[in-house]
């Protein structure tokens, strides 16, 4: 249902002259809020007190689509505060506006609560967990990232490199690397980076591309750390840290008592020919 002026005016509670006030050119009825499903109009109410807030969601769910459910989602997770915080070297290193479009295509921290690791989880264990949730993957990375794939080799002579992820941004025209580290950020992380980003360039770069773009994630990051290492690499890098909902392991003696999955398929077997045996 679409909301009508009325509407707005009674659910809100928004006073015609501050919505103006919030774009001077646009009139009351142009605002993002009339474009949307009523229910999106009731959670913009229900969970957010902040005006500017609500009008930048409802601007969000225009342009990349979000269900209700999304919406909400989102909101809990303040993307609204992680939109554009990754730390880069964006502006030394890409035309503007090409720079700040980049540094907005970026969050910190990334929330990846979609994801049940155990505690301990190492690097290939993160990107398979990824790989299984790509489509909530996609989401929280943003509108713009098509995935081409994982460990994708870049041949160098005689020599083969894989990078982890591997993704192309169409709003931004270029390809964009994603390093997965299970600890917190190093500077040669950076410069190892760079390499890929070189890598990629050279191997998969198109004329009409632009250059490639590469993102760090990490369990964490020191402020001044990765500013000193970004600093002087000429490549545009962004480093963000990452949230995981963390599940404990199974004590060892625990995990042995478990059953295999042959046993369990040999017991259900069975089970299956004791029901055959009744009813014949």
């Amino acid at each position: 249902m679409i909301l009508r002026v009325g509407q707005i005016r009674d659910n809100f509670s928004l006073e015609k002259n501050y919505l103006e006030s919030l774009d001077p050119t646009r009139q009351i009825d142009s605002l993002p809020f009339f474009s949307l499903p009523w229910w999106h109009n009731v959670i913009l109410l229900m969970k957010l007190k902040d005006n500017e807030q609500r009008l930048w969601y409802a601007q969000q769910t225009i342009e990349c689509g979000w269900s209700q459910n999304v919406l909400e989602d989102l909101i809990k997770s303040d993307l609204y505060s992680r939109q554009g915080k990754a730390i880069t070297n964006f502006q030394s290193t890409l035309p503007k506006p090409h720079s700040d479009l980049a540094e907005q295509s970026l969050k910190d921290p990334y929330c990846l609560d979609f994801l049940e690791i155990a505690d301990g989880f190492r690097e290939k264990e993160l990107e398979q967990a990824l790989i299984d949730n790509i489509q909530n993957l996609l989401l929280e990375l943003g509108k713009g990232f098509a995935f081409i794939g994982r460990q994708v080799p870049l041949r160098m002579d005689d020599n083969t490199y894989y990078v982890d992820l591997l993704f192309y941004h169409y709003k931004l025209h270029c390809f964009f690397v994603v390093e997965l580290k299970n600890t917190p950020f190093r500077p040669e992380y950076a410069g190892k980076m760079a390499f890929y980003l070189a890598t990629v360039d050279h191997c998969l770069k198109k004329e009409e591309d632009n250059k490639t773009i590469g993102m760090i994630l990490c369990r964490s990051k020191d402020k001044l750390t990765v500013e000193y290492a970004l600093k002087y690499n000429v490549s545009p890098i962004g480093v963000s840290s990452y949230e995981t909902q963390l599940i404990e392991k199974l004590p060892k003696e625990l995990k042995s008592s478990l059953p295999t999955i042959e046993e369990i398929e040999s017991e259900l077997g069975e089970i299956g020919d004791d029901i055959n045996d009744y009813f014949l």
